[in-house]
């Protein structure tokens, strides 16, 4: 087994992410020589039998009014919570807040108490120091933190303040040595990592597609380029758009799932009337993740039990207020999701419904899944070749396709950007830690020596 760091390596690399995060940390070999050829960089696990937990808090309402501050959930723990219908207050993509005008407002956690967004951001980022320490068995003092090309798009001043916001938190953790490397540089220097010796210099598009976003870039690597700490002129353009897993997954969901319990079914026809469709807003926020919750709100489902004369098939009304009053909507849009995975991995899904009807199930096509997802697909390999033009250089002078992200496990995405650039080499990487991973090579790098 590696020995975990001594105190002569005190340095980490964390992976902040927008849905989830992880941290690097240097381990020696089992001859315990700090330094050298036989340091490297591991993941911590920052939950059990996991090295990426999602960027997520939960504050528990039902804290006893003496305790200080809320109890609080982090990672899959929050989320459960918050799927279980816990009273509290679910906190996600708090990345997202920095550079805003958010981030020194308070918000409502439930039982009359409030936190203000920076101290959440603050929290979640100790819970995981606490971790990594835990491991390394004292205190870590130095840390590369990960940051977007742009926080902010089209505003420097935000920017800046949202690094600012960063690096006031690392500080207020008792990190002394806080360095910052770009993401999509972090993903290349892993992929770079790979290269060997005397290979030449490449042009890589890192393409990093997760549950909320399609972010690409354009990144110059090679054997030379790795030793220098300053990377920024190696992104030569960076483009995105906010389409990404949780999209495929909502509109799997309305188009093999939702269905059976109503959705673009017509109503009851009238004389003189054309058909119309049963209203469709409870079906988009079923099919939406945080908004789910919502539709199980007491003012809802006596609105939603009033609808039972819009429906011509009473099973549909029947299967729709099952879900609510049994609070099985997270449940559906775990089977659209597996479907989804099913697909990509198998060509087809079966999607058994039993948990709504006895004997109800589902199916769902690859050329159904490929049908509801164009729109999506079509915009994310738009941002591919957008920022390839963005560089001012031709497709076919890009030498290799860099994947990470989780929704990059869908292989008809995969298949639809690299059909677009014929000449690169296809290459995955961690989808959930290449960022974390390449994050631990600079910080090795930064205060290694």
């Amino acid at each position: 087994m590696p020995k975990t760091t001594t105190a002569r390596h005190n340095y980490l690399a964390i992976d902040f992410g927008t849905s989830n995060s992880a941290v690097a940390l240097p381990v020696t070999g089992a001859a315990g020589v700090a330094g050298g050829d036989d340091t490297r960089m591991t993941l911590v696990q920052v939950e059990p039998g996991h090295a990426t937990m999602p960027t997520a808090v939960f504050y528990r309402a039902d804290t006893p009014a003496h305790e200080l501050e809320a109890e609080r959930l982090y990672g899959r723990a929050a989320v459960a919570a918050y799927v279980e219908g816990l009273d509290g207050r679910l906190m996600r993509s708090m990345k997202s807040i920095l550079g805003s005008s958010l981030l020194d407002q308070r918000t409502d956690i439930g039982a009359g108490r409030a936190v203000r967004y920076r101290d959440v951001v603050t929290g979640y980022l100790q819970h995981l120091k606490r971790h990594a320490e835990a491991q390394a068995g004292h205190p870590l003092t130095q840390v590369v933190l990960g940051r977007p090309v742009f926080f902010v798009d089209d505003d420097p001043a935000r920017d800046a303040q949202a690094q600012a916001a960063l690096h006031a938190a690392a500080q207020q953790l008792g990190f002394a040595d806080i360095v910052f490397q770009y993401e999509p540089i972090a993903a290349a220097l892993d992929f770079e990592e790979r290269l060997p010796t005397r290979a030449p210099e490449q042009r890589v598009l890192v393409a990093d597609i997760g549950g909320g976003t399609s972010d690409f870039s354009l990144v110059r690597v090679g054997p030379k380029r790795r030793q220098r700490v300053e990377r920024r002129d190696d992104v030569l353009a960076n483009h995105g758009v906010h389409v990404a897993g949780t999209d495929f997954d909502r509109h799997v969901e309305l188009a093999a799932i939702l269905p059976l319990l109503g959705y673009r079914s017509l109503r009851p026809a009238r004389p003189g009337e054309t058909p119309r469709e049963v209203p469709h807003g409870v079906y988009f926020d079923l099919a939406t993740w945080h908004l789910i919750n919502t539709v199980y709100a007491p003012a809802r489902l006596a609105e939603l039990r009033g609808l039972k004369a819009w429906y011509a098939q009473p099973e549909h009304h029947q299967r729709l207020m099952t879900t609510v009053q049994e609070r099985l909507g997270h449940a559906l849009a775990a089977a659209a999701e597996q479907a989804k995975i099913d697909v990509a991995l198998q060509g087809q899904a079966h999607i058994d419904l039993g948990l709504l009807e006895s004997g109800l199930s589902s199916a769902l096509t690859e050329t159904q899944a490929a049908a509801s997802l164009e729109a999506d697909l079509a915009r994310i390999v738009a941002a591919a070749l957008e920022t390839v033009h963005r560089a001012g250089v031709a497709a076919d002078s890009v030498n290799a396709l860099y994947f990470t992200g989780g929704s990059t496990g869908l292989q008809a995405l995969v298949d639809r950007i690299a059909a677009c650039f014929r000449g690169a080499e296809v290459v995955r990487g961690d989808r959930f830690a290449s960022v974390a991973q390449g994050l631990g090579v600079h910080a090795q790098r930064v205060f290694g020596a």
